[in-house]
């Protein structure tokens, strides 16, 4: 295997004296693991970043191998890991997709939401600006493994109005009227993932409060305690702007 791709740095894993496999995505190609030589020295180091943009050489003898990778840097998010919120959420992003994808199937629509989620990230003076694009593109990864919600209809009615909460069974929209009957079982459904638009920070809270249930349950699972971590401390931050 010979491969030139542009590819988002997504985790790096320590192997050997000074290398390391380092796991990238790749708009054609999918999730891509291959070794790195001298990943840890002090040029590679900054290279290697959750988020960053690179170009990478790959090569195995065959299928089976794991891969040498060559990669430059094209665009560097380094200056981010500064700010607290901004930090948190690249590195549970890119922590999630490394976790939860499979190696080597392509993924186009997710590499496209994770670059632009992690530009909004890069761009947005607050994190209202890009907290809404990281809610729905935890959803497109939901949807693109087989675990898709379904808010257009209410599960119970039928009806597509008055959608405001989600059973944390089905993942399938309620209607307000049939939402009484179970009162404090459901998820909100926040306005923004219906109506598109701008969104309060509580909403986007609740956003992931509605998607972090379905990613633990049916992707993560017993990989959930390392990645788990990283998304605690993204909640946490946010609900710390948000009180602010």
């Amino acid at each position: 295997m010979r491969l030139v791709t542009p590819a988002i740095v997504l985790a790096l894993r320590s192997h050997g004296e000074h290398g390391a496999i380092v796991r990238l995505l790749t708009p054609d190609h999918g999730l891509q693991a291959a070794y790195v030589r001298g990943a840890r020295g002090r040029r590679m180091r900054p290279i290697l970043i959750a988020g960053n943009l690179v170009e990478v050489r790959l090569s195995a003898r065959n299928d089976a191998q794991l891969a040498h990778a060559e990669v430059e840097l094209t665009h560097s998010r380094a200056p981010l890991l500064a700010e607290p919120l901004p930090a948190a959420a690249i590195e549970w992003a890119a922590a999630l997709t490394a976790t939860v994808l499979p190696e080597g199937q392509p993924y186009p629509r997710l590499h496209a939401a994770l670059d632009g989620l992690l530009a909004a990230i890069e761009a947005a003076p607050s994190a209202s600006g890009w907290a809404t694009a990281l809610v729905r593109y935890e959803l497109l990864l939901l949807a693109e493994l087989g675990f898709g919600l379904d808010l257009d209809q209410c599960a119970v009615t039928g009806t597509s109005e008055a959608l405001n909460a989600v059973s944390p069974h089905s993942g399938r929209a309620v209607s307000d009227g049939a939402a009484l009957r179970y009162a404090g079982k459901l998820f909100a459904l926040p306005t923004f993932l219906r109506a598109g638009g701008p969104a309060s920070l509580p909403d986007i809270l609740d956003g992931l409060t509605l998607t972090g249930h379905f990613l633990m349950r049916d992707l993560v699972t017993d990989r959930a305690a390392p990645i788990a971590e990283a998304r605690a401390r993204l909640v946490e931050r946010l609900e710390r702007a948000a009180g602010s």
